[in-house]
């Protein structure tokens, strides 16, 4: 594992045991974001660092009992806080790292990623390899459930010009990994991006 893999590692080793406490008031904005990302019944999803989970059981309720719902995660750690926190039963929680998923190509309708964007050491490569495990046509959504502003006046920093979640940057990051993005809010509720896997 390399030094950036290993340090997103070590920091959300040392939080998994509280980080749903940290944050109780999420669910319904983890909810609306999976809405808005316009599954089916059926349809085959990853959430792509999924943590301890928090977004598994509205995505298991959009696709149904026929779909097919993965979590994958970096961190055994926050793996077993899913578990803990059963939502293991709502999908299929994999260690993996997302710049190198145990997939098939073009196996999955979608990918939900919360949070994962600032933690990516190699966000082309990395959103690529997101692209090749989504159909063309596919669709991605990236969340955080605040957004930039509010996250930044949270960790007590200020917004650069440089922020890869910048509309001016990220559209242009997401075309040269595969994706058209087609939306993007950025409000202090939520921030949310979507994209579809181009052809």
């Amino acid at each position: 594992m390399n030094d950036d893999r290993a340090h997103v590692q070590e920091f959300f080793t040392a939080r998994a045991a509280d980080w749903d406490s940290r944050f109780p008031d999420d669910g319904p904005a983890y909810a609306a974001a999976v809405a808005a990302l316009g599954l089916r019944e059926g349809d085959r999803v990853l959430d792509a660092g999924c943590g301890t989970g928090r977004a598994l059981p509205p995505l298991r309720a959009a696709v149904g009992p026929s779909g097919v719902v993965l979590g994958a995660d970096l961190t055994p750690a926050m793996l077993e806080a899913a578990v803990q926190a059963g939502r293991g039963r709502d999908g299929v929680l994999l260690r993996a790292d997302v710049a190198a998923l145990p997939l098939r190509s073009g196996c999955l309708d979608a990918v939900f990623a919360a949070g994962l964007l600032a933690h990516l050491p190699r966000p082309v490569a990395d959103l690529r390899e997101l692209a090749r495990v989504v159909r063309p046509g596919g669709t991605l959504a990236l969340f955080h459930p605040i957004g930039r502003a509010a996250l930044a006046a949270r960790q007590g920093r200020r917004i650069t010009a440089d922020d890869v979640r910048a509309e001016s940057n990220l559209g242009p990051l997401l075309s040269r990994a595969g994706w058209r993005m087609t939306s993007y809010v950025d409000e202090d509720a939520r921030f949310l991006a979507r994209a579809v896997r181009e052809d």
